[in-house]
């Protein structure tokens, strides 16, 4: 099952909807939530067992991807904005929790993501930047990218954590309880 042509429709994911997958130690999916599916619009039978990038859209950096499993295979949950694809080549934009569990033994069994809708204001500041990063991917290469980002968390002062925490602040949020403190001091 392949994704259909790439569309310009995004899908707006509810608010309260988490989107859950887990994959094997190899990156195949075994598990898909209800709410995966209806959001991606595969079946069960469509998705369990194929590899997980099925869903990965093309304006995705390789960078993103190469940051992740660093930290996922080092046993580090990490949190990722991500644009994925529907099967009907729409696409949706989450921040993804990436976890690990381990067998009796301590190796690692399965990946688990968990996805949550972003904020519209969020996306556009994470579009532009990854389209610098496939920007630089196309011209030199992912380590290259992989550089950029290295530095553009520098200038900022930040580390990869502090930076997603950022953009994951939802303005509307912050302007209400600023209102109310401005209101508690009046």
């Amino acid at each position: 099952m392949e994704i259909l042509d790439r569309t310009t429709n995004e899908i707006i994911i509810n608010k309260n909807d988490v989107l859950v997958t887990r994959t094997d130690h190899s990156g195949i999916i075994n598990y898909a939530n209800d709410t995966f599916m209806k959001v991606t619009g595969f079946s069960e039978s469509e998705i369990i067992g194929k590899a997980h990038n099925i869903i990965r859209h093309p304006d995705m950096p390789k960078a993103i991807f190469y940051i992740m499993w660093k930290n996922i295979k080092r046993r580090k949950n990490i949190v990722a904005i991500v644009k994925n694809c529907a099967k009907n080549g729409d696409y949706y934009w989450v921040a993804t929790d990436f976890r690990h569990e381990e067998d009796f033994s301590g190796a690692i069994k399965n990946y688990v993501a968990f996805r949550r809708p972003i904020n519209q204001d969020n996306i556009e500041v994470i579009e532009k930047l990854y389209s610098k990063l496939l920007e630089i991917e196309k011209m030199s290469g992912m380590d290259a990218s992989i550089k950029y980002f290295n530095r553009y968390l520098k200038d900022r002062d930040m580390d990869y954590n502090t930076f997603i925490a950022d953009i994951l602040v939802e303005p509307p949020l912050a302007q209400l309880i600023m209102k109310k403190i401005k209101g508690f001091f009046s």
